[in-house]
């Protein structure tokens, strides 16, 4: 199901028929949530009660320059104008809400919706595989200087070097998304330490370190894959948990949330520790501990109490 959205919001006039009709829409949505995959792609207004429709939604695509998504507006907000903090562009809610999972122009959009599709089963039934036209047994050479960065590590390993990132611009320590091998679709989960640019050119590095942004990202990632039958692929490099002030107040939680959907999922689990794995954040990390199928490691891998 996909929803393309530019609205003014609820007709006013129409009064609380007009609530008991987006009551009937946000339960039509919890019903099918993890039944069929749900994507939500926002071109222009989305605010108010309306902004909890792609919020409800596996994945949200946002327009860049008209789009806006908000549950009260910039303006509403104590101590905030919309020139100070634009909360309701398409840059907030990826980097700072982590709602939206990819943003761009119409054509950007429309045609991340359709290659996304591509790699999504049409129901909880199906199993989301095609014929694979790449060679299994293709030499990469290049893989082992892609610990850094895992989303170039997982283009590598992915058939046809086709990966599909979601949520690229939240938590940046961890990367999530869609490959194929052998033609079958599987969901990636990974540790990522350096980011590097369209050039080529490192443009943020970060500690082999699980923060509470990057776990609530992954966890609610591996919960959507459980959902439909898409197996989950780790590349693990952690040392342990982000230590500042802000994230001990939601380390914990995120932490656990991560590992109950590794834990809890059903589907085929496979770890490759590709650097570090200590501590209990190697236990998080799909470990075989919490029922990973098979766990691999590097030659050069760490792993360990402390």
């Amino acid at each position: 199901v996909i929803g393309l959205i530019d609205s003014a919001g609820l007709r006013l006039q129409e009064a609380t028929d007009a609530l008991h009709a987006f009551g009937e829409i946000y339960l039509k949505q919890t019903l099918a949530s993890g039944v069929i995959p749900q994507i939500t792609a926002v071109f222009g207004t989305c605010g108010g009660g309306l902004g909890l429709f792609p919020t409800m939604t596996d994945f949200t695509f946002m327009e860049e320059k008209s789009a806006k998504l908000f549950v009260n507006a910039p303006n509403a907000l104590d101590g905030n104008v919309i020139t100070k903090c634009d909360s309701s562009s398409a840059e907030f809610q990826a980097k700072e809400s982590g709602i939206v999972d990819v943003t761009g122009d119409e054509g950007t959009v429309l045609a991340g919706i359709r290659r996304l599709v591509g790699f999504l089963p049409s129901n909880n039934q199906e199993v989301a595989a095609e014929e694979c036209r790449d060679d299994l047994n293709r030499a990469t050479p290049e893989l082992a200087g892609c610990v850094g960065d895992t989303a170039i590590a997982l283009s590598v390993l992915a058939d046809g070097r086709d990966f599909l990132e979601v949520k690229a611009a939240y938590a940046k320590d961890m990367v999530t998304g869609f490959i194929k091998l052998n033609g079958t679709t599987v969901g990636a989960v990974a540790n990522r330490t350096v980011l590097y640019d369209a050039e080529g050119n490192k443009a943020e590095e970060f500690n082999a370190e699980l923060s509470a942004r990057g776990c609530d990202k992954a966890a609610e990632f591996v919960k959507f894959c459980d959902a439909f039958n898409i197996p989950v692929l780790t590349l693990t490099n952690a040392s342990g948990f982000k230590a500042s002030k802000c994230t001990e107040k939601k380390i914990a939680r995120a932490a656990a949330a991560l590992t109950f959907a590794f834990a809890n999922a059903t589907v085929p689990k496979v770890n490759v520790v590709t650097g570090k794995a200590y501590g209990s954040a190697y236990v998080t990390m799909n470990s075989k501990g919490l029922g990973a199928d098979f766990v691999y490691a590097w030659p050069k891998a760490e792993i360990g109490m402390m």
